[in-house]
């Protein structure tokens, strides 16, 4: 309960101040956010399974962000920066709609 709350209080901060993201960071964002919904949906999976772990949550959450991050970064230093964003996006996609699938199945039973 305290989680859904504050994600309430986030998003309600969000859409009051309209926060600015730096624009050196701005290519990492939607990275960050991808990863993070990969461990959103592979959380909630696990939950279905009764394997969930608050541990495991929140080190596959955080490990998730930096390595994708990082991977973005090297491609940028490297001049791929948007293949190697894209190769990210893709291979979380796939874990996401893999998550995504599980959770289809484990609800409707089919």
């Amino acid at each position: 309960m305290i989680a859904i709350i504050g994600l309430g209080i986030g998003i309600v901060l969000g859409l009051v101040f309209q926060p600015a993201v730096p624009v050196p960071l701005q290519p990492y964002l939607p990275i960050a956010v991808v990863a993070a919904l990969d461990a959103l949906f592979g959380a909630f999976r696990a939950m279905l399974d009764d394997m969930f772990d608050d541990r495991v949550f929140l080190v596959s959450f955080l490990s998730n962000v930096v390595v994708a991050a990082v991977i973005v970064f090297l491609g940028d230093q490297l001049g791929v920066g948007a293949q190697l964003s894209t190769a990210v996006v893709v291979v979380l996609g796939i874990r996401i709609f893999s998550n995504a699938a599980a959770i289809r199945r484990h609800i409707f039973k089919a």
